[in-house]
């Protein structure tokens, strides 16, 4: 099906394009969402009529995403969670869980413009992708630990993991004889 865009979409083209694409996304996707018309005669007088209007909307929108990404670019996210001793979480850090935390520091943003390719399953540092408008994205840190004190750590670069799993050489060490039987007790 051909659609005329009416706003632009990523990895599809810009504003007063025409693409052709699969019918199920048009009819699901673009055309609910008013993100497109059908590409025939009357829709494209149309949109042509109204050019000027829907690339002032645009940028208008655009420019409030502009002013909002300020606020969001570049900011952290704590989250304490709990863990397995190998840094499995039990359950997921998912787009509704950090949109509530960016709400609680007053920073509006829809989980819908939360970018997660799929829910955070473990301790560490990941980089978010937040899209403010079709134009317009910022990245986030989102740091999630078992403690406080293991965000902190986290936060200034200490693999966590790597750190709990060290080689303790200094310990206790047990004599081994290559030679021995098994379950035989080595000789004094």
């Amino acid at each position: 099906m051909d659609v005329i865009l009416l706003e632009r979409v990523e990895k599809l083209g810009h504003i007063g394009d025409v693409v052709k694409v699969k019918d199920g996304f048009a009819r699901n996707f673009l055309l609910p969402r008013k993100k497109a018309l059908r590409a025939n005669e009357a829709n494209r007088r149309v949109f042509e009529a109204n050019r000027a209007q829907i690339e002032a909307d645009n940028a208008h929108r655009r420019e409030d995403a502009v002013a909002a990404s300020k606020g969001v670019d570049g900011k952290t996210l704590t989250l304490i969670r709990q863990a397995s001793s190998t840094g499995q979480l039990y359950g997921s850090v998912a787009a509704r869980d950090l949109a509530d935390l960016l709400a609680a520091d007053g920073i509006k943003v829809l989980k819908s413009q939360i970018v997660l390719d799929r829910p955070i399953k473990a301790i560490g540092l990941s980089e978010v992708k937040i899209a403010l408008h079709p134009e317009v994205s910022v990245t986030i840190k989102v740091n999630v630990a078992r403690s406080p004190d293991e965000a902190e750590m986290q936060a200034q670069g200490v693999d966590v993991m790597a750190k709990m799993f060290e080689r303790d050489e200094a310990g206790f060490t047990e004599e081994f004889d290559p030679n021995a039987e098994p379950g035989e007790i080595a000789a004094a």
